[in-house]
């Protein structure tokens, strides 16, 4: 196998895994705060949006020590280890009880920080100046996909129901911890990169995905990794697309956690209300996968850059916002567990909740792939610490809208989302005018990006 045929086969089974271990882990945020709105034992007292912001929260916070923990214990091993305290924090929900699911919430924050490290360095380090584009767009598909199988069980196995039964809740969370588990098992066909460079020759690549030397020189690029981080987060076009990046958490928790949420309140919806959120998670999950695979393959024949996809990307989403404001009740996100009968300014009507959905994931694509190519692309060399950084602020800021959620009505979710994402995009383009002046100095075609 030639080499390059040997880093996009890393890139499928990368994205692969990640497919089978998001099915589980997005369909459970897609319906966990349903299920527990659901929970007949007074014994259970969690909350969904706590959880997730606990998740975000510890995510946010782990991300500074990450890169370093990649270093010491090599990207594949890492994402390994991070899968299974994704399948406990599933399996969580097969016997629910406060202090597990709440403290399974700290462990997997830890974790998606360590995995989302190495995932970000094994893209990188799998993919060059030609190809990162169309690499991340390849990945981001694939993980998408997962939005698709999960919620389309979830829609014909909750058909007409309007209340979930304990048989119910078992039954989906142990097909979702098995199918994490397959994901987990999968990153293992990940296959490493031989060293090509010549004795001496730095490689920051290498220096990740290598068999190490010693346990000194292991701390000591540990600590370099960590002092690497820090130093990035102060450069001007870290702290540019952050504004993107703090766009893209505000937006994720919105269609992850609380579109679903929203739309399961809804009592107009009759009895298809929650099999709806299913069939919302797939047209999310549709948005998506059209939009990581779209992108990914024009991004070698776009003249243009990354700029006119942001754009899409934010019209995409404020028309979204729009219908969404003008179909929800704007009580939908906190509503108690027997739904609400208000109306917002039209009747509420499912085929426009179901468009909204693949609008949501076809617009966050658009500001993902890019995000990814333009780390990629920009940080060749020190791609843990950046991907660390970007899912640093991306998390903290998943972790406020999580929080908020418990009491903002809808309304003001949609206007902070539209303000933020607005400066986001405009953050965006001035990085990607530099990136593409960088380019053209060094006599490259930016075309191929």
């Amino acid at each position: 196998m030639s080499p390059d045929s040997k880093k996009l086969f890393n890139i499928i089974i990368l994205g692969v895994s990640f497919m089978f271990l998001f099915t589980a882990f997005q369909t459970c945020g897609n319906i966990a705060q349903t299920v527990i709105t659901n929970l007949n034992s007074t014994d259970f007292h969690g909350s969904g949006y706590t959880s997730m912001s606990i998740i975000y929260g510890v995510f946010s916070a782990s991300n500074l020590l990450s890169p370093s923990v990649v270093v010491v214990v090599g990207p594949q091993l890492s994402m390994f280890v991070s899968g299974i305290f994704y399948s406990l924090y599933i399996a969580v929900f097969i016997q629910p009880a406060t202090w597990a699911f709440y403290t399974a919430s700290v462990f997997i924050g830890i974790a998606a920080a360590v995995l989302w490290t190495a995932q970000g360095n094994c893209l990188t380090v799998n993919s060059d100046e030609n190809t990162i584009g169309r690499n991340s767009g390849v990945f981001w598909a694939l993980l998408q996909s997962s939005l698709f199988f999960g919620n389309l069980y979830i829609y014909f196995a909750w058909q007409g129901k309007t209340h979930i039964s304990e048989s119910d809740r078992r039954t989906v969370f142990i097909a979702l911890t098995v199918i994490s588990l397959v994901g987990t098992v999968l990153f293992f066909l990940i296959r490493k990169q031989e060293d090509t460079k010549a004795p001496g020759e730095e490689d920051s690549a290498n220096e990740i995905l290598g068999d190490s030397s010693s346990a000194q020189n292991k701390m000591s690029r540990a600590v370099a990794a960590f002092k690497k981080s820090i130093k990035l987060s102060f450069t001007k076009e870290i702290m540019l697309l952050s504004v993107t990046t703090a766009y893209t958490g505000l937006e994720l928790t919105f269609f992850s956690g609380v579109y679903g949420t929203c739309i399961g309140a809804v009592n107009s919806f009759g009895n298809e209300e929650k099999s709806l959120i299913g069939l919302s998670g797939i047209f999310i999950g549709v948005g998506e996968i059209l939009g990581g695979g779209l992108f990914g393959l024009l991004s070698k024949n776009s003249r243009f850059g990354r700029n006119p996809v942001v754009m899409l990307g934010i019209v995409v989403h404020f028309i979204a916002f729009y219908l969404i404001f003008f179909n929800m009740p704007n009580n939908a996100p906190i509503a108690p567990m027997e739904g609400t009968d208000d109306v917002a300014y039209m009747i509420p009507n499912k085929e426009v909740a179901v468009f909204c959905s693949f609008l949501l994931g076809l617009g966050d694509s658009c500001f993902n792939t890019q995000l990814l190519s333009i780390l990629g692309f920009l940080y060749s060399e020190d791609s843990a610490p950046a991907f660390a950084i970007f899912k640093f602020v991306q998390s903290i800021c998943a972790a406020v809208a999580f929080f908020y959620s418990n009491y903002f009505l809808l309304q003001w979710q949609l206007l902070i989302m539209v303000v933020v994402g607005f400066f986001g995009t405009i953050t965006f383009f001035a990085v990607e005018w530099k990136a593409a002046a960088a380019l053209a100095a060094r006599s490259s075609d930016y075309s191929s990006i």
